[in-house]
């Protein structure tokens, strides 16, 4: 399936499930991803993501699945971004925040039958993930589905995902043991469901 047929069928799953319910709407094009909260001036909530990348949507619907209310009531959810090259402890700051996102958007990935990559975003480093942070994704995405935990909204967005565009047995979406560090680190993931 290419780029934008992905595309629409996850707009298509998020306008479907969230827009009206949470006043969202997700829109694609723009050089740097944001969310932008409603205002007097702007009834909706606005989710942007990169160009016409799906792992760009992916991970912006990730930040905004885990996101509470109160964060979805700032700007960006009132996180801090530094673009380009990061020292090592802003580095690892970044690392820390990206645990979650990046767990939920592989999930994402895998329902849609898109390939998973993890990121660093950091033009200073060769962009391949450290082992730790490879090590905290999994942990994360593996725990909520052992657990039976994942946040409600990305649960509901994985299923529907799934169901409209990969169609994989729910069993195996959902399973810890269908996610692997060896293929994580190898980069380039995809389920072999």
């Amino acid at each position: 399936m290419d780029d934008s047929r992905q595309l629409a069928i996850i707009e298509q799953t998020f306008a479907a499930l969230f827009g009206d319910a949470y006043q969202t709407r997700l829109i694609g094009g723009v050089d740097e991803p944001f969310y932008r909260a409603a205002s007097a001036a702007q009834p909706h909530h606005q989710l942007y993501y990169r160009a016409d990348y799906p792992a760009s949507a992916l991970h912006e619907i990730a930040h905004w699945t885990i996101a509470g209310t109160a964060r979805r009531r700032r700007d960006d959810f009132g996180y801090w971004y530094q673009p380009g090259e990061r020292s090592a402890e802003l580095q690892r700051q970044f690392e820390s925040v990206e645990v979650a996102p990046q767990a939920l958007e592989w999930l994402f990935s895998r329902a849609c039958g898109r390939d998973f990559q993890l990121s660093v975003d950091n033009f200073a480093v060769d962009n391949r993930p450290p082992q730790p942070f490879a090590e905290a994704v999994l942990a994360r995405l593996q725990g909520w589905l052992a657990s039976d935990t994942l946040p409600t909204r990305a649960a509901q967005f994985a299923a529907a995902l799934n169901a409209a565009a990969a169609k994989l047995d729910p069993a195996l979406l959902f399973s810890p043991a269908s996610y692997s560090l060896a293929a994580l680190l190898a980069g380039g993931e995809r389920s072999a469901a």
